[in-house]
């Protein structure tokens, strides 16, 4: 199997080439800028998959934008760093991203402290699972979001579909029921 020669072009020649939605243009620009543009990225998105992802999204947006692109203004590769820092900066900003982070498994910071402790962390055995199960729907909805999901007040109110005044009542009703267990 022959290793596959990277596509190399002037500035001028690539310009051309994307002007004319030619499919060289998208192989040279990927083997000419990838690295570069996957290095501003992952500056900013630390994940490799999401930044993965966002060099995928930058390449697209700078095909189907290239009439957007002017010599006049400034460089290609500026302009495409460009992109690609806009992008990963709407990434990390927008509320998927953020409730991803909020929702990362509890598993893998506990085990971590766990292991730094050298103690074992088993839920089941306090009870707290069933507990919870123990509560109205209506309540126990409210703190699986709150409490296990990592939902702020607002965001559960807006995933239920109810009032945020009715959230903190029933979460704070949820929670008294709880300390009936412990008291």
């Amino acid at each position: 199997m022959s290793k596959k020669r990277k596509i190399s072009l002037s500035e001028d020649e690539l310009v051309l080439s994307l002007r004319n939605h030619e499919k060289v243009a998208i192989e040279a620009l990927y083997d000419m800028y990838s690295s570069s543009l996957f290095g501003v990225i992952s500056r900013i998105v630390v994940d490799t998959a999401i930044a993965e992802d966002i060099l995928q999204e930058t390449f697209v947006k700078i095909w189907h934008s290239f009439s957007s692109y002017s010599t006049e203004k400034g460089r290609l590769f500026t302009w495409m760093v460009n992109i690609a820092r806009n992008l990963a900066i709407d990434k990390i900003r927008s509320k998927d991203f953020k409730n991803q982070n909020k929702n990362q498994e509890i598993e893998n910071n506990v085990a971590f402290i766990d292991e730094q402790r050298n103690t074992v962390y088993k839920p089941e055995l306090m009870g707290v699972k069933d507990l919870v199960q123990t509560l109205k729907p209506d309540q126990k909805s409210i703190i699986d979001l709150v409490y296990f999901k990592g939902y702020t007040h607002v965001e559960a109110a807006e995933e239920l579909g109810i009032p945020l005044g009715t959230i903190k009542t029933r979460l704070r009703m949820g929670i008294q029921e709880l300390r009936k267990h412990f008291n």
